[in-house]
Parts: C-alpha cells; structure tokens; sequence
C-alpha cells in the first residue's frame, strides 16, 4: 500500500524489488493505491500494475480483513508541475484482531478527521501515527505532525495503542534525525501517558500489540 505520492513513501526502485520477490516466489503482489497514483506506476519503465481507490471506498484485503482509504491533511506531488493531481490518504485496516489506524502523512489541522475515524470504525487497537519532519513549525506544521501534535492525535482517534512512524530514516527537514523520539517522550509526560503506550521502534524491531 502507498498512501501517496512524495519520494521518501513512493520508491520507484523499492516497489520494483517488492515486485520482482513476488512474481519469483510465485506471488506477485498487489500494490494499492490512491487515485491517480496508478498512472505514475504504469508509466514507470518496468510497467506496475496498482489498483487506484478514491477517500471511503473499501477494498477486501483477505476473508475478514479489508481496507478503508481516508482522508489526511496533506498533499501530493512529484514534480513542480504535479501537486495535488494524485491523492494522498490514511488507511483504516479491519481485521478480526481490531481496527489498525495507519495515519500516513498529516498535519493535525481541526483534528476532525481523527475524530471521525474513531466514530466510524471504532476505538483502533493501533494507530500507526507520524512524529517527525516538522521543523520549521511556519512551514512545515500545515503538513506533518510534531510530537505534541502526535500526542493529541492519539487522544483524539482514542487508540488504545500507537506507533510512531515518519522519523529517523532521511534527513528530511531541519529538526536532527533522532529528536522525534525525545520530543515524543516529553510530550506524553506532559499528557500523563504511559510511554508503553506510544512505541518507538527501530527498523526491524518488533512487538505484539496489546488487546486493551
């Protein structure tokens, strides 16, 4: 699943190995997308084949399993010329387990959507929620969450569990790579939030989501 288009969550070189593992493992995978994301897979030169969904529509996954595509406070682009003329979107996974919010890319906005997705779906057993890119607040906090901001997120969607995401792998913009953390810790002391609560997990790491 790509949730939109910017370079550092749609890897031409990435989705190609993903392919490639697939078709040689007998099982080429299925790339889902939001609208207009298909047109750039298939004009890539070694042609991906990706199904396109609109914000609301739901896309079977496996027996009991399926997929929402919502909306986030964000944009798309991959050029000078292209913004905004492919969507972007968060994911709501329904799985026999509980609901799995994945936030994607965000600002917080009026915090409404966040709010709406717990009406329609349900507390999340986890939500996936992004913690860096935000510095320099003037620019960047009408596009990515900062740690405070991730905090009240998680309130607002009321997931019982979370995972931080967008942090630590580029150098993205001006706060240092591994700040978000630190921030994150300091923000859920503020808010009387066990940290157990909130992860931080290195690439690679793993861990079993709580039930309640």
């Amino acid at each position: 699943v790509v949730t939109h288009n910017h370079y550092d969550h749609m890897d031409l070189a990435t989705l190609r190995a993903l392919r490639r593992r697939g078709v040689e493992q007998g099982a080429p995978p299925r790339f889902i997308v939001p609208l207009g994301n298909d047109a750039i897979l298939r004009a890539h030169r070694e042609v991906l084949a990706a199904e396109a969904y609109d914000w609301n529509e739901r896309i079977p996954l496996a027996p009991g399993i399926a997929m929402t595509l919502l909306p986030s406070y964000h944009w798309s682009a991959r050029s000078l010329r292209d913004r905004r003329m492919a969507l972007w979107a968060a994911l709501m996974i329904e799985a026999p387990g509980g609901p799995v919010y994945h936030i994607g890319d965000t600002a917080l906005g009026d915090g409404a959507i966040f709010r709406d997705a717990r009406e329609r779906f349900g507390r999340p057993r986890l939500a996936v929620i992004p913690i860096g890119a935000y510095e320099p607040r003037w620019f960047m906090a009408n596009q990515h969450l900062d740690p405070d901001e991730a905090v009240r997120v998680f309130a607002l969607c009321d997931a019982r569990s979370a995972l931080a995401h967008h942090w630590g792998c580029f150098q993205l913009t001006t706060e240092g790579r591994d700040e978000p953390p630190r921030r994150l810790a300091a923000a859920l002391a503020r808010a009387g939030i066990d940290p157990a609560r909130f992860r931080v997990q290195l690439p690679g790491e793993a861990f079993d989501v709580p039930e309640g």
